[in-house]
């Protein structure tokens, strides 16, 4: 049994329930989320199921909780693992693999991110329509050729426009961290077609992908990048996440619910 079947044991043993229908990763600003969401009918944290890491970043929970959501299961992950607090790409995306392998065919991921694109302050909600992977690693090892053209799924995108007409889409980014990024290289992501920036979501999305998950990818704008704006500070990250959380949170709770069906 590899790691992901272990885990996905572990979590049917954990919460009593076989399978899970969706798996939702909340990132900086997002935990408000998980009130209101549905009925919690268990709720560990991290270390209670083997291979998970707590994250270590203001902002982050570190529990694992399912969810009954109309009728399905919705695994919801109240933080993450980030590449630049290991450099272990594997434990970076390892709790999406046990959320595939524990049946999820939906991997909603969200995070805080920084505005490159002019008409991206903060406050501004994103739905991700494509990534540019700067981290220098993939999830993936060996001869295995996984075409990421739809990787952000159209359909998913599509009933959050429905749900929120006009709502943004934008290319994301994904930074090494955990430094801020130069100026310099902001103007050259921006040359790349990047328009927000952030440090998590694509390794997530192409290991979902890889599995067989449908993905959607939400990201909240909380300053502007490097070069664009005043100096940086997580702290600031945090309290404009906060302020925009509400609004993002119940944009959230609909997806789901939409997505469910």
């Amino acid at each position: 049994m590899d790691g992901a079947a272990k885990g996905a044991a572990a979590l049917a043993a954990a919460t009593g329930i076989a399978r899970h229908d969706l798996v939702l990763v909340l990132g900086s600003g997002w935990r408000e989320a998980l009130e209101g969401l549905g009925r919690q009918r268990a709720r560990m944290p991290f270390s209670a199921l083997p291979g998970f890491v707590p994250p270590g970043v203001e902002g982050h929970g570190a529990d694992v909780v399912s969810v009954e959501v109309d009728g399905a299961a919705v695994l919801v992950y109240t933080g993450r693992h980030h590449l630049y607090e290991s450099r272990d790409v594997d434990l970076v995306v390892h709790p999406v693999r046990v959320a595939a392998a524990a049946g999820c065919r939906i991997a909603i991921l969200t995070s805080a991110s920084g505005g490159i694109r002019e008409d991206l302050g903060a406050g501004t909600l994103v739905a991700v329509s494509d990534h540019v992977n700067l981290t220098g690693v993939s999830p993936l090892r060996g001869p295995r050729f996984v075409d990421l053209t739809d990787l952000y799924s159209a359909r998913l995108r599509a009933l959050v426009q429905e749900l929120e007409p006009g709502l943004p889409e934008a290319v994301y980014a994904a930074y090494w961290g955990p430094n801020y990024e130069t100026p310099a290289e902001i103007r050259a992501y921006r040359a790349l077609g990047a328009d927000v920036v952030g440090m998590s979501t694509a390794l997530e999305a192409i290991a979902a992908c890889a599995a067989g998950m449908e993905v959607l990818a939400l990201s909240l704008v909380t300053n502007r990048a490097a070069g664009l704006g005043g100096r940086l500070d997580h702290a600031d990250v945090l309290v404009a996440a906060a302020a925009s959380s509400a609004r993002a949170a119940g944009v959230l709770r609909a997806v789901v619910r939409r997505a469910l069906r």
